[in-house]
């Protein structure tokens, strides 16, 4: 019986040194919001999976907060170029002694499933691969007559046999790592370094989608990729505590005047505990008694904002976005109406998202059962979640 070849040491450099002027944004284009996240963390939610090692270069602060719960090496600052944050990349890598190395820029969010497997598979017989696409539309070289006078075409360029070059681009490690000790600057992606060695680098198709965020109209048609490859998940919440004295009222996270509160482990916030059913719901991840058993003391009297930031954090680990947020509150007294659209600001500032994705009202029981006797409050919740399809990672 003949033994399969092991399976190479895969190490993704995630290149995240860039400033993104083009963007004409004060935050780095790689850190933009996009989809529900950003550029950066679409890519290492897409790559992670497929690679043992992940290595981020740029600013250590926003890429962890970015990475919080994908695994990976130590941020390591960039250089002045992309080729020097490359090559500040792989040094960093060569402790860990990787045999393939896949090089992708983090402002690229989307890239297809298919495309690594691809690349790994060319590097059996060539030393460096790349996904590209054919070049469809006719080429001009354009040149300026006269000083602010504007451009007028110099020459048609064939564009037979062109393609147009994306990340992530992978090589055998320890031959890129020898390439860029000895090369001069100038390379605007690692292929090239191959190519002036006299080395093969391999084309594998790429796509169309694996857009580079650029320019402000980028985050456009992105967002249009990544919102395509999501499904809608819908979860539904319900929730009731018994009012007592000498208790605070907390409702959907803010201090209600009443002469009475709910009772219950923690702070008994009706409103958060019916929105975190609705989102663990929509996720198929039981309820808020399994992320947070009541036979536990640590919970006992907590601050429901705990609960409400976590459901926010698994949506977020799962590469989704909360779509829209609708609490209502079952109570005669108090009146909800004059502190809902304190109640609205302060949900959506634990859940990370606008004002407008979530909804607070109320509504009564016309004095019927234990809310209309004012023995207790009662809470419903619906929250639309989307998340990534499972072939579309």
């Amino acid at each position: 019986m003949v033994s399969s070849p092991p399976r190479p040491k895969v190490a993704l450099l995630l290149v995240a040194a860039g400033t993104g002027r083009r963007m004409g944004a004060p935050t780095p284009k790689q850190f933009l919001p996009l989809a529900g996240a950003c550029a950066l963390r679409h890519a290492a939610r897409r790559l992670a999976p497929e690679v043992d090692l992940l290595q981020p270069v740029g600013e250590a602060a926003p890429i962890e907060e970015a990475l919080a719960d994908i695994p990976h090496l130590p941020p390591v600052p960039g250089g002045a170029t992309r080729q020097a944050s490359v090559r500040a990349g792989l040094e960093a890598l060569a402790a860990q002694a990787p045999d393939v190395v896949l090089i992708h820029d983090a402002a690229r969010p989307y890239v297809p499933a298919g495309t690594v497997a691809a690349l790994l598979a060319a590097l059996e017989r060539v030393p460096g691969a790349i996904p590209a696409v054919p070049v469809a539309d006719t080429l001009k070289r354009g040149v300026e007559e006269a000083p602010g006078a504007g451009l007028r075409i110099a020459e048609t360029v064939p564009r037979a046999g062109l393609w147009r070059a994306q990340t992530p681009q992978a090589f055998r490690f320890p031959h890129l790592l020898a390439l860029h000790r000895m090369a001069p600057e100038g390379a605007t992606d690692d292929a090239a370094l191959l190519e002036a060695a006299g080395d093969a680098v391999a084309l594998v198709p790429g796509s169309e989608d694996n857009i580079k965020l650029t320019y402000p109209e980028d985050l456009v048609r992105l967002e249009r990729v990544l919102l395509g490859t999501l499904l809608p998940r819908v979860g539904t919440g319900f929730d009731v505590h018994r009012l007592e004295a000498g208790r605070k009222l907390i409702l959907c996270g803010i201090e209600v005047p009443h002469e009475r509160g709910l009772a219950g482990h923690s702070d008994a916030d009706v409103g958060i505990h019916a929105l975190c059913d609705a989102i663990y719901g929509a996720l198929a991840e039981g309820d808020i008694g399994r992320h947070f058993p009541p036979s536990q003391a640590a919970w006992k009297d907590a601050d429901s904002a705990r609960f409400l930031r976590h459901a926010a954090g698994r949506i977020a680990a799962r590469g989704g976005m909360l779509a829209n947020a609708d609490v209502t509150l079952i109570c005669e007294r108090p009146k909800i109406g004059p502190h809902a659209a304190a109640m609205q600001a302060r949900l959506a500032e634990l859940l990370g998202v606008a004002p407008d994705v979530v909804s607070v009202k109320a509504t009564t029981t016309e004095r019927l059962g234990f809310a209309g006797r004012g023995e207790g409050i009662a809470a419903q919740a619906v929250a639309t979640v989307l998340v990534p399809r499972q072939d579309a990672s």
